[in-house]
């Protein structure tokens, strides 16, 4: 089997291939591209195997990362290329924002939690943001079509780590015609009620409420009803980010109750906030949103 995938790109392909590494049965590939929804350069991996590769449709699964994160963090870290191997998954995983060393016009804040590296995935409204900072228009609109267009994909499910998870959530919950499944590992539940939402959608929103309530993933939730068969969200016992209040994972259970949005939700004693927390759950994510991809 020739393992390069042919991309039968044309000449004006958006796509610039970055890397490639050959990693179980399948490569891990790198790509950049000019974003029209950020108005920067965006970057994403993209893990195929060799289905893929062979031109195959396969389901896909799109990661967002978490904060401070880039797409590096997870396909480093996570383990997942092995399980998306034996089943014949890509997995996906785009930027946290738009980003500039060389360019003064893309906004920054010196908390972490605000700023490049913390989008929450969502389109700023106020000034500066609002010019770079579209990462819901990106992710859902943009690179949800480049995608579709570019790789052979059968359907996409969402998950994602942290601020990563709640946008896995909301825009999961906003756009169910995109997604066919939803996962997320030690969310923030309810961006609007945390300290570090709070901040980023002072900067992102302004003080209309109404726009912060838009952008919470529990909320959302409770708002639109269920919209997936079951999803599954993993967190962990011991999570420092838990304790603070950060995530609040009690108002995802109230939500989804409320909502009649079946949900797994599962605490995992002794396990913390990093990626060796995601290294022993991506699999059961992995597996979860296979199922709902031969079902649907």
């Amino acid at each position: 089997m020739n393992n390069a995938y042919n991309h039968s790109f044309s000449a004006s392909s958006q796509l610039t291939q970055k890397s490639v590494n050959r990693c179980f049965d399948g490569e891990q590939h790198y790509y950049s591209h000019e974003s029209t929804s950020t108005k920067t350069p965006m970057t994403f991996s993209i893990y195929l195997p060799d289905e893929a590769l062979a031109g195959r449709r396969c389901p896909a699964l799109l990661y967002l990362s978490g904060l401070t994160c880039n797409a590096d963090n997870v396909t480093h870290k996570a383990h997942f290329q092995q399980k998306c191997s034996e089943l014949g998954m890509i997995f996906i995983a785009p930027d946290t924002s738009p980003r500039s060393s060389d360019r003064h016009d893309v906004p920054n804040d010196e908390r972490y939690f605000v700023g490049q590296g913390a989008s929450y995935y969502v389109d700023a409204t106020q000034a500066p943001w609002s010019e770079h900072f579209n990462m819901q228009s990106y992710i859902v609109d943009e690179l949800y079509d480049l995608l579709r267009s570019e790789f052979p994909i059968d359907s996409i499910g969402i998950t994602g780590h942290s601020m990563g998870g709640h946008g896995a959530l909301l825009l999961g919950f906003k756009f169910p015609s995109k997604f066919v499944s939803v996962s997320a590992l030690s969310p923030v539940c309810a961006a609007s009620e945390s300290a570090w939402g709070q901040a980023a959608y002072t900067e992102y929103f302004g003080d209309d409420k109404s726009l912060w309530a838009q952008a919470d993933a529990a909320q959302l939730i409770m708002e639109v009803g269920q919209q997936y068969t079951n999803i599954l969200v993993d967190q962990g016992g011991a999570d420092n980010f838990l304790a603070e209040g950060q995530l609040q994972t009690s108002k995802l259970q109230e939500a989804c109750n409320k909502a009649q949005q079946p949900l797994t939700l599962r605490y995992l004693a002794s396990h913390d906030h990093s990626y060796y927390f995601i290294q022993t759950v991506i699999d059961d994510h992995i597996e979860h949103h296979w199922r709902m991809a031969q079902m649907g």
